[in-house]
């Protein structure tokens, strides 16, 4: 799987997030003429909600405030929709400069192992 990381200006990160999160194939909202019609649309079938992704602020890693950090990991053929969408939709949303991508790679994956540490003391590992 690739890891990727994009950087958002402050006043788009509402939108991304909503973006990130949503689903359509869950929205109780949309009716079934609705949902035969999102097979279609390119953008509406690029879903982050069933990737794993995390946004985060960037003072609360060390990088530039009133920036958000998205990182994203999937298949390529995901990541190569996922480009397309969001320069699609986002004026701000940006792939990270080298050295921030590594930095924030680095800060979710040691997350994830510490997590993955904690849960093993927990179950007697």
């Amino acid at each position: 799987m690739a890891e990727r990381v994009y950087v958002c200006d402050e006043a788009e990160y509402p939108a991304l997030k909503k973006t990130l999160e949503y689903d359509p194939y869950l929205d109780k909202n949309l009716d079934e003429a609705k949902l035969r019609e999102l097979q279609s649309d390119k953008y509406a079938n690029v879903i982050f909600a069933r990737q794993e992704y995390s946004l985060r602020d960037g003072a609360s890693i060390g990088l530039e405030r009133g920036k958000y950090y998205l990182y994203l990991k999937a298949n390529d053929d995901f990541m190569a929709a996922a480009d397309d969408r969001l320069s699609h939709e986002f004026k701000s949303v940006k792939r990270a400069k080298a050295e921030e991508e590594s930095k924030v790679i680095s800060v979710i994956n040691d997350e994830q192992s510490r997590a993955n540490a904690g849960f093993g003391s927990i179950f007697g590992g």
